[in-house]
């Protein structure tokens, strides 16, 4: 069970009207006034309704003019009336009290069922001393215990749990009503709880109707020590537990005989004696209550009450400006969020450039080194890093070999890109006469000037090309060593290439007016056919040369 809270700011129960931050004097009245009239109205029209369905279903009539549900039935719509005030003591603590509706429960706000169950067991011996004594009560007549006419099982069980439902919710409306907002209510104006207590012990006795003195003050009794109860222990517990069991016993006796819950006696109707023997139950109870109290130590005092805001309509509290329901914004307009930082990116960081949130490396290579530089990776020897040098006509390839590697030919000079080799023999250009500032054409042999590489196949000189033109003067040739291959009789042509004759005339290209180029005398190289060793012809060895006419001679001229 929770302490005692030690806060001295707390309010006792009989004080909690006073718990809202709203509260005003007059609310207390009038939330009497229209918890009275709410009640009221609701059971007049809880009445009303049953008696258009008994009517309409059969039920005979009173002669009182009411319809007769019988005494069960009946006694159960007379519980649920009552039963009935308990949502309405509710909402009047929620609208009218201006504060939570739990709190007319216990100084908690909400109702404590483990200190309920702990009064409940209170209230058991009292309770079964109660009936055990009333057995040799004398009745009315002065008779000692007499008794009625038994139910029977079936009558007796269908009302047993028709009062074991609806008696707690009948018990519970009243003290809600009574324990509950009539003596909060008095506690608004009046802080001694003795004073509060006699107010609503007066009304409920009041509201059983007037029977007897003994009965009236029977009823006085129950509600001061009730009431008491209920500020020492803080909440609505302890006499909950007390009147539900007080009045269970009370329908359970008279449900046992016939017409027994039928009859219109009260609680203020009691005899002298039986009165006494309630009272004394009931001061049973308290002693038992107050003990459990010092041990268990319930909440008797409330929580600090809640600071005061501006007034709003019920139950809803209205906008409080145009950040409602959030809490007013701080300066800058940023609201709960702390200020940005100045800038227009908030509390991000800017742009960062291309090199985002990375240090910029040093010069205009980006994230690479410069050139040369040593890097994560060394550039190759000599290159351009990151791309290697140009490499020239010939690639990543070695360049071909000169002519000087070839066996007999004769050594040639500086080899410039796209230029044939030639002999150290050639002529120069100006020997050449007028062809040798000539254009070089796709085709030319060697030893034009500007001519192109010389092409395989192809004989030296102009005359042998077949391209010589009106006018030009036929280039001699070149003596040079004999090579493996050649035709007997060749000696002193340029380059020879296989299976084609040197010299215009052999060539079968000879143009008009052109001049045929003697043959240059060359010693026999193995393989040529005989009798053309002074021919200058060169066959491919792999085929044998046709043989040369008579007229051939070795250093003659050759035939057209």
């Amino acid at each position: 069970m929770t302490a005692t809270s030690p806060d001295p700011t707390g309010l006792p129960y009989h004080r909690m009207a006073r718990y809202s931050p709203h509260h005003r004097w007059w609310w207390p009245l009038l939330g009497t006034v229209v918890l009275v009239f709410g009640s009221v109205l609701a059971t007049l029209f809880l009445y009303l309704l049953t008696e258009g369905i008994g009517t309409a279903a059969g039920y005979p009539e009173l002669p009182d003019g009411g319809v007769d549900f019988g005494p069960v039935l009946g006694t159960g719509l007379d519980l649920a009336f009552i039963a009935v005030d308990l949502p309405l003591v509710l909402l009047a603590v929620l609208w009218l009290g201006r504060r939570p509706a739990g709190t007319v429960a216990s100084v908690t706000g909400r109702p404590r069922w483990r200190w309920l169950a702990w009064c409940l067991l209170a209230a058991v011996p009292p309770m079964v001393l109660l009936p055990v004594v009333a057995i040799f009560l004398p009745d009315d007549q002065g008779d000692g215990g007499g008794a009625g006419v038994w139910v029977g099982w079936q009558t007796f069980l269908v009302s047993l749990a028709m009062l074991v439902v609806l008696v707690p919710l009948q018990s519970a409306a009243e003290e809600y009503v009574f324990r509950g907002w009539l003596l909060q209510a008095t506690g608004a104006f009046l802080r001694s709880p003795w004073l509060a207590v006699l107010p609503q012990a007066v009304l409920f006795a009041a509201a059983h109707g007037w029977g007897t003195p003994w009965g009236f003050a029977d009823l006085l009794v129950f509600g001061v020590v009730a009431g008491l109860l209920t500020i020492r222990t803080g909440g609505l517990e302890a006499s909950i537990a007390l009147h539900a069991l007080n009045n269970l016993l009370a329908f359970g006796l008279s449900a046992a005989y016939v017409d027994g819950l039928a009859s219109d006696e009260t609680a203020a109707d009691a005899t002298w004696q039986l009165a006494l023997v309630d009272m004394a139950s009931v001061l049973l109870f308290a002693a038992i209550v107050l003990w459990l109290a010092r041990r268990r130590r319930p909440q008797h005092v409330s929580a600090p009450p809640p600071e005061p805001v501006p007034p709003h309509f019920l139950p809803y509290a209205p906008p409080q400006g145009a950040y409602w329901p959030y809490p007013q914004q701080v300066p800058g307009g940023y609201g709960p969020y702390p200020q940005q930082a100045p800038g227009a990116y908030g509390p991000y960081p800017g742009p960062q450039g291309m090199y985002g949130p990375y240090p910029q490396p040093p010069g205009s290579q980006g994230v690479y080194p410069p050139p040369g530089a040593q890097g994560a990776y060394a550039p190759p020897p000599g290159a351009v890093w990151p791309y290697a040098s140009p490499q020239g006509s010939h690639g990543p390839y070695a360049p071909p070999p000169s002519n000087g590697a070839v066996p007999g030919a004769a050594p040639a000079g500086p080899a410039g890109p796209g230029s044939a080799a030639s002999g150290a023999g050639a002529p120069s250009p100006a020997a050449l006469g007028p062809t040798a500032s000539s254009p070089a054409l796709p085709g030319d042999a060697p030893g034009l000037a500007g001519s192109s590489p010389a092409v395989p196949g192809v004989a030296s000189g102009a005359a042998a090309s077949g391209w010589a033109a009106p006018g030009d003067v036929p280039s001699p040739a070149v003596p040079r060593p004999a090579a493996p291959g050649d035709a007997p009789g060749h000696a002193g042509s340029s380059p020879a290439a296989p299976v084609v004759a040197s010299g215009a005339a052999a060539s079968g290209w000879a143009a008009p007016g052109d001049v045929p180029s003697p043959a240059v005398p060359r010693p026999a190289a193995p393989g040529d056919a005989p009798g053309s060793a002074a021919l200058g012809e060169e066959t491919s060895p792999a085929a044998p040369a046709p043989a040369d006419p008579p007229s051939q001679q070795s250093g003659g001229p050759q035939d057209s």
